[in-house]
């Protein structure tokens, strides 16, 4: 079983890459770091030359400033950097992750009206039909580091399927399971309990391939009947209900940064 765990290495390189990442970037990004508004956004207003850098204009999207010392303004106004959020929402099943879906379906976004945040983003995603833990941001290294594949932060799930499972699939699910020409592998699966006719299976991730654990069951030839996650890393989904949003613990929050590789915690 591979280790669950950032390499002293890894730790290093992410420690490295938290000390400087967001000090120097391009003027967008930096908009977009403070909270200010998104990337897009960033790249009209300095367009319309409504941005200054120490007091200067800036006309070039392409242009980098250091956000340890640059002096950033839109309309005159100083932009400072926005108070950072950590929260984790039940996601129900039937929401899309998204901020404004095409089709006008229900979003995960409905369940935060009661936060008024510009740039609050989910931390990597469930799709349509699954439901539980998610985790929403407006600190966007937090999240980066996060979702790394080098960090190795587990992601698990609780997966009702429609038949029983038996030793053998569950052990394929751990050696690797391949679909569409691409190699699947679970770092753990276990079987949590069953009946006459469906069970329930934990599995445990490492990587985030588009739905992974459906088509690894779908290779076995199993349905997928609920999929649920129920914790990322260290932190649990508990009792949260269905649909309802709470701010992550300082406890909490430490333990994921520390799980990632991040040495300091910061908020």
């Amino acid at each position: 079983m591979r280790d669950r765990h950032p390499s002293h290495k890894t730790r290093e390189r992410l420690k490295a890459a938290a000390d400087t990442a967001g000090k120097r970037v391009t003027l967008p990004r930096a908009l977009s770091k403070l909270g200010y508004c998104s990337r897009t956004q960033a790249e009209r207003l300095i367009a319309e030359s409504r941005v200054a850098v120490d007091g200067r204009i800036v006309s070039d999207a392409s242009a980098w400033v250091d956000l340890s010392t640059a002096r950033i303004s839109v309309d005159g106004l100083a932009v400072a950097a926005e108070a950072k959020i950590y929260l984790m929402l039940n996601k129900p099943r039937g929401l899309v992750t998204t901020r404004h879906d095409p089709e006008g379906r229900p979003t995960v976004y409905d369940c935060l009206k009661d936060f008024d945040i510009p740039h609050l983003s989910p931390v990597g995603r469930l799709d349509k039909a699954s439901e539980g833990l998610l985790l929403f941001t407006n600190d966007t290294e937090f999240a980066q580091i996060l979702l790394d594949p080098l960090t190795h932060v587990t992601k698990t799930y609780h997966v009702q399927i429609d038949r029983l499972m038996d030793d053998e699939e569950i052990a394929a699910m751990t050696s690797g399971i391949r679909h569409d020409g691409e190699l699947l592998t679970a770092t753990t699966t276990r079987r949590l309990r069953q009946g006459d006719r469906n069970s329930w299976i934990e599995v445990e991730l490492d990587e985030g391939r588009n739905r992974q654990i459906r088509r690894m069951l779908e290779a076995l030839g199993a349905e997928c009947l609920r999929l649920v996650r129920v914790a990322i890393g260290g932190l649990e989904l508990g009792d949260l209900p269905k649909g309802a949003v709470r701010a992550l613990t300082e406890g909490e929050l430490q333990a994921l940064r520390r799980r990632a590789g991040m040495e300091r915690v910061r908020r």
